[in-house]
């Protein structure tokens, strides 16, 4: 439930009408419970956003390569600074929904039907805000959004291979536009084994940028249903011991450690570093990964500060007499990829070529 009832400190079970309780307090009680729902929302999508921005542009800085100059007994060496970089841009779209209804649907509605609104509200919110996510990150194309203000903007996605120049992987001094983290593993998703293991293929792609420590990453992959059983039956893979069965005296479990905090059902960790969860968004025979340690792949842009528009959902009134009445639900907000590198994506198809999944 959206919590309304707590909110309205009443029962769930009374039957209230909201002409009795009066529209300003239920505007006031709906207000805090949309202060809760966007920090919460605000947390769920933390592994994938690294920050908020009020920019429409940046440009993204990275450090520089090459060696070090030879110096003789009283020349200096040439000067030399990051040169590191790509631009990037952010959309800003507006969402929204209505409480429709006149004065006499008002006055017959009850808390009940508020509640079941609310939630409605919330998850077409919730469903809106991941649609936007997934899509900035699992469509291979660049795209085009027409800015009011400032024209037509590039939204890049992840790398590509476009004419952004990357920096050098482990164990090269050589920076190259082709690098991708968009691929097809050259094998479907019902051969998925010891042999065909997309995980040690998803963790060398992240950890060439940023390092393979001893001991491995905390890199997570993020699986379709479809993909778990052939997940678990790999080797390699550690899965989470289910909490309600002890083990016996003379059974081992793998002890997992530093369990990160995902959206989804976390399923257990591979040995190549990679926690591997199961979250039923990602579309079937796709995985997405992402480098915990790393900035995060997106960020969100809203509007500036000096606008006075509100952030998140926000419920906005047109009368103040009549709040609920009047009232509409706004959520302005747009991703776009920042750090390129830190996430890929695979498709698990016979072919070494990704294609953008259907509806993103």
């Amino acid at each position: 439930m959206s919590g309304i009832f707590g909110a309205l400190d009443i029962n769930d079970t009374d039957r209230v009408y909201l002409s009795t309780l009066g529209q300003s307090v239920i505007y006031d009680a709906i207000q805090a419970l949309l202060t809760a729902y966007n920090a919460e929302l605000t947390q769920a999508i933390a592994m994938f956003v690294e920050e908020t921005t009020e920019d429409h542009t940046q440009r993204y800085k990275l450090p520089g390569t090459g060696r070090l100059q030879k110096t003789g007994d009283e020349a200096p060496t040439g000067a030399v600074r990051e040169n590191g970089q790509w631009d990037v841009a952010f959309p800003l779209e507006g969402y929204g929904a209505a409480l429709a209804g006149n004065r006499i649907d008002m006055s017959y509605m009850t808390v009940q039907d508020l509640d079941k609104h609310l939630d409605t509200v919330f998850a077409m919110d919730a469903n809106t805000v991941r649609f936007a996510l997934l899509q900035a990150l699992l469509n291979k194309t660049n795209a085009t959004f027409a800015d009011k203000l400032w024209g037509n903007l590039t939204v890049k996605r992840l790398a590509n291979a476009d004419s952004d120049v990357y920096p050098p992987v482990l164990g090269t001094e050589t920076e190259t536009t082709s690098h991708q983290h968009y691929n097809g593993t050259n094998y479907t998703e019902a051969s998925i084994s010891d042999t065909n293991d997309p995980y040690i293929t998803l963790r060398d792609n992240l950890e060439e940028h940023f390092g393979n420590p001893t001991g491995g990453s905390p890199i997570v992959a993020l699986i379709n249903n479809s993909s778990t059983l052939k997940t678990l039956a790999l080797t390699k893979f550690d899965p989470v011991p289910d909490r309600f069965v002890l083990p016996q005296a003379n059974k081992e479990y793998a002890q997992l450690q530093g369990i990160p905090d995902v959206p989804g059902r976390l399923l257990g960790r591979h040995s190549s570093g990679v926690w591997v969860v199961e979250w039923r968004w990602i579309p079937s025979a796709y995985i997405l990964g992402v480098h915990m340690a790393a900035p995060k792949p997106l960020k969100q842009r809203v509007d500036p500060g000096f606008t006075g528009l509100p952030r998140g959902l926000t419920m906005v009134a047109k009368d103040e007499d009549y709040p609920i009445s009047t009232a509409y639900y706004d959520h302005r907000f747009g991703y776009g990829v920042g750090n390129r590198l830190s996430a890929c994506a695979y498709q698990l198809v016979a072919s070494t070529t990704y294609t953008t999944p259907t509806g993103y």
